[in-house]
């Protein structure tokens, strides 16, 4: 069997720009792999957890949302772009992916379960005062709890740490020195060179 195609992991806090950050991605890779990501295919089924559960509509943090719903969107995530990988198609992929990119082993055991091979890590960077204005700026619902207890959730997302498995940075901070198109662009070359 021969090794799977190349995946993109485009991973950041929620509000860090990861959609736009892929949207550009999907237009400047030949052949656009299929994207997957985690709002579009699981948004719906989240928002009827939480209100079948009795929880709070914009929940998206916790302990009890790690154990009831995030697991399962990430392991769902995981099998869809092995499927779909295992017919010969790239994925680009669209998640925080928060606990696998400061995991060194979490990250090779996605890696792994993503079917292996090439799989590019792209961390969209952001900072505290972006990420605030870009979720009250973007008016989600599914922001409400985040935005109630900025300064925890903020903390959570380790904004400023690396992640700890090989990665490149595309800079989304409005003090960012290059628009994301640039950046972009210059990520895709120094790949095909």
């Amino acid at each position: 069997m021969s090794e799977a195609p190349a995946a993109w992991v485009v991973a950041g806090a929620p509000g860090a720009g990861k959609s736009t950050v892929a949207r550009l991605l999907l237009a400047s890779v030949s052949p656009a792999p299929a994207l997957l990501d985690k709002d579009t295919m699981y948004g719906s089924f989240v928002a009827a957890i939480l209100a079948g559960s009795g929880r709070a509509p914009g929940e998206r943090e916790g302990s009890w949302y790690d154990e009831h719903i995030k697991v399962h969107e990430y392991r769902g995530m995981a099998a869809t772009a092995r499927e779909i990988r295992s017919y010969g198609c790239a994925v680009l992929l669209s998640a925080p992916f928060t606990e696998q990119l400061h995991d060194a082993g979490r990250w090779l055991s996605w890696v792994g379960d993503i079917g292996g091979g090439i799989v590019r890590l792209v961390w969209v960077r952001t900072d505290a005062d972006t990420l605030r204005q870009r979720l009250v700026g973007r008016a989600s619902g599914r922001d409400s709890a985040k935005l109630a207890a900025f300064d925890q959730f903020a903390t959570r997302m380790r904004l400023d740490v690396e992640p700890a498995a090989p990665h490149m940075t595309v800079d989304n901070r409005l003090s960012a020195p290059a628009d994301l198109q640039a950046q972009i662009s210059a990520l895709v070359d120094s790949l095909a060179g």
